[in-house]
């Protein structure tokens, strides 16, 4: 009965779906920065999982497909982009330059941490890329020989934490009244994650930090061929 209820791809929806609107509440509930929606999610579907003894493959059954809508998720964040597209153009240079100096800064921080830690290549290569989106920290992570696995707990991690310090790190630097600077600083360093918690603080802080995703993307991309 359990396979027949479990193994197939509607359940892996359903269980993504269900704990989802569960850590929407707790996380509404809560009102918490640490208490994100994601976290809580991610706990419940391990508890789930877990407490049942389903297999991992039964649930990823349904999972995978939510996955192939991550990179159509991501581009989607480019409709805020076109709204605030006159803001971009009048600050085109600084937002570039925003952008490579946070994929720098976030490149030189994690190899300064692993070669700390003294990881091996596999790992380092693993979280090397916890600054940009999914989609290309595990394209990258493969190219490099790392786990893509250990790469989306990295991922997950910094936008989660991003987003979580966000709003008191723009008041600690005093960018209130500086939102394409904002939007540029959380999206270069906390991907799309960090960018749902920009569009909470206005429209323009969220547009640049969707266009910050996509350049930090390609900035970081480069700056793998030389780590």
């Amino acid at each position: 009965m359990k396979e027949l209820i479990c193994n197939n791809a509607v359940f892996g929806i359903a269980l993504c779906a269900a704990c989802w609107q569960a850590g929407l509440w707790v996380a509404a509930k809560a009102k918490h920065p640490l208490v994100h929606p994601l976290v809580v999610a991610i706990a419940l579907a391990v508890a789930a999982l877990t407490a049942f003894d389903i297999p991992l493959e039964w649930f990823r059954e349904g999972a995978d497909y939510l996955d192939m809508l991550l990179l159509p998720a991501t581009a989607a964040l480019g409709l805020s982009v076109w709204r605030q597209r006159q803001v971009l153009k009048e600050n085109f240079w600084p937002v570039v330059l925003g952008c490579a100096a946070g994929a720098l800064a976030n490149a030189l921080v994690a190899a300064g941490l692993c070669r700390l830690l003294v990881l091996d290549a596999s790992l380092t290569n693993s979280v090397l890329p916890h600054s940009v989106t999914t989609p290309i920290a595990i394209a990258l992570s493969e190219a490099g020989g790392g786990v893509p696995a250990v790469t989306t707990l990295c991922v997950l991690f910094t936008g989660i934490t991003g987003a979580a310090f966000a709003p008191l790190l723009v008041r600690l630097f005093r960018l209130e009244e500086h939102p394409v600077a904002a939007g540029v600083a959380i999206g270069s360093a906390s991907h799309a994650i960090g960018t749902g918690r920009a569009m909470e603080m206005g429209q323009v802080q969220g547009a640049m930090s969707s266009v910050a995703i996509g350049v930090a993307g390609i900035l970081t991309t480069l700056l793998s061929l030389v780590w």
